[in-house]
């Protein structure tokens, strides 16, 4: 008993000592500046590790990263309600063709990289897909995948994207002529009812039995994916029955404790091995990234010359970054926040079920094909 207290106590410590890196890091006013700062910190702890910590390779507890996926499980869930899915019903044929080229463009990025670098398969597939800097380092980890390396490229992209596409949107492509004159915004904060604290413990139920549900079922990430889901379906159903949005009290701090356990614990596995040849992979995952970047603005033209989606709001939903940003970037230039929201949760959503299990059937098949040629 004393044992689990003392290593309670030295992952408690291991956690708070990481998130003042993100504390700081959020500072710049960066919505994900928790999870980097709080990742880098968390890494540089454990690489050196310090002896009042007595770290292993194994981390801080798993019952930790499990604590955060499932709080980010019951995030992405709640974003799916009745406006986004008439908006997502609205323009289904749109939607699907850029998520297809989404997950294309990830696909040959992760070829690319796989077979130019030192990194392995599962690795390079994981470290270029969309699927976020917060879940897709935990799902790779699971798959067997570098999650140092994962999480060092998932971080370039996400900075490239941040960096890249407002940045040329704001300059290049918006003017006060062309900008739409009507935004919408995604969630309004309403304010605190006592039912919303009921629809929270609600919501909490409904993760946990999905995730448990997930892992037998053998879901990748079933504390993420089986809460996610089943949340989605609770938060659509009831808001269907209700004839309205139904709300959850949700305070951003929540968001902010998902981000530093998560991070924390993909920091406390990083060792020195981890990053043997990273430089080299650095190099070619920025050149992936920016050519991904780049060609997702040639679909998003495309789409908004098809279509009457405007050139910002297209590029805006479909970029391969993060939801807040890209919400918050549509705002500013006028477009259709809400649009963006939608396809932005849409396409983790898609990439969250539809590649691990691709990915998993390329492994086999490389395995399978080195075994025969062997």
């Amino acid at each position: 008993m004393t044992n689990m207290n003392n290593e309670f106590l030295r992952n408690v410590v291991f956690i708070l000592l990481s998130s003042i890196g993100g504390f700081l890091l959020s500072l710049t006013g960066m919505s994900i500046g928790w999870m980097i700062g709080t990742l880098i910190v968390s890494a540089m702890l454990s690489y050196r590790t310090p002896a009042f910590l007595q770290m292993d390779k194994k981390g801080i507890a798993k019952y930790w990263l499990c604590i955060g996926q499932c709080l980010l499980g019951i995030e992405l869930g709640q974003k799916i309600n009745l406006s986004v899915l008439n908006i997502l019903a609205n323009n289904t044929f749109t939607i699907i063709f850029m998520l297809l080229m989404s997950m294309v463009f990830s696909i040959l990025s992760g070829y690319i990289l796989w077979k130019y670098s030192k990194t392995d398969i599962l690795t390079s597939f994981y470290g270029t897909a969309p699927g976020g800097l917060i879940v897709m380092p935990t799902i790779a980890g699971e798959a067997g995948a570098n999650t140092a390396v994962v999480s060092i490229i998932q971080t370039i992209r996400v900075f490239l994207v941040i960096l890249m596409i407002p940045m040329i949107v704001s300059y290049l492509l918006v003017s006060p002529h062309t900008a739409a004159g009507n935004a919408s915004v995604m969630m309004v904060t309403a304010d605190f009812q006592f039912t919303h604290l009921l629809w929270t413990f609600v919501l909490a139920f409904a993760a946990w039995g999905g995730a448990l549900l997930g892992k037998r079922v053998k879901l990748p990430a079933p504390w993420t994916i089986g809460s996610m889901l089943c949340v989605t379906l609770f938060q659509t159903g009831g808001s269907s029955i209700a004839g309205h949005d139904l709300i959850a009290w949700w305070p951003s701090t929540i968001m902010v404790l998902t981000q530093i356990l998560i991070a924390s614990s993909i920091g406390a596995i990083f060792h020195k091995k981890m990053l043997i040849g990273v430089g080299k992979i650095i190099n070619l995952a920025s050149i992936c990234t920016v050519v991904f970047i780049l060609a997702m603005f040639g679909c998003s033209f495309l789409v908004s010359k098809l279509t009457e989606i405007s050139f910002v709001t297209a590029t805006l939903a479909f970029a391969p970054g993060g939801i807040a940003e890209m919400a918050t970037t549509s705002i500013l230039l006028n477009g259709d926040s809400t649009f963006v929201v939608a396809v932005q949760v849409l396409r983790i959503i898609v990439v969250l079920i539809l590649l691990p299990p691709f990915f998993k059937l390329i492994e086999h098949h490389e395995k399978k094909k080195v075994g025969l040629s062997g």
